[in-house]
């Protein structure tokens, strides 16, 4: 009995949503939609294995910046000395749950740390931490290379 409710309520579900297209965004478009939102996914390697972790964001210029903290599995990925940074994806998206309508972008790119105290500065008035830690020490710096982005319409 509760198969045939769980079955048809996924019927029902699939009914009430329109056909979708899918077209491709602009490098532009797509890192513009992304300076629209705050928040998204960094997806890095973390001993030895894939891993996602939900973050804040800000844009600087095409520059994706994420905030750290001492303790964070994310403040391990790049020593602060590492020049070339390491390669991290970052995606982010506005969905219409009803509709299931909108927009995904995911950029692949170089992350480095940021410690120069200015550059800390000027991000830490607009980059809210998830939870309250004491000031914000580092950053990362996604630089981004490869930029794609979809949007779904009816």
């Amino acid at each position: 009995m509760e198969e045939e409710a769980a079955h048809t309520a996924v019927d029902d579900h699939r009914e009430a949503v329109a056909p979708r297209r899918m077209g491709e965004l602009g490098r532009a478009e797509a890192l513009r939609l992304l300076g629209s939102v705050s928040l998204g996914r960094i997806v890095f390697t973390h001993q030895a294995l894939p891993a996602v972790r939900p973050v804040n964001h800000l844009m600087d210029g095409e520059d994706i910046i994420v905030r750290l903290h001492d303790g964070a599995a994310l403040a391990s990925i790049v020593a602060p000395t590492q020049a070339t940074g390491v390669v991290v994806a970052y995606e982010a998206d506005v969905i219409d749950p009803e509709s299931h309508t909108g927009w995904s972008v995911v950029v692949t790119g170089y992350a480095q740390r940021i410690t120069d105290a200015g550059e800390l500065a000027r991000f830490a008035a607009r980059l809210r931490p998830w939870v309250e830690h004491p000031a914000m020490d580092s950053a990362l710096r996604i630089r981004p290379d490869l930029v794609t982005g979809l949007r779904l319409t009816v």
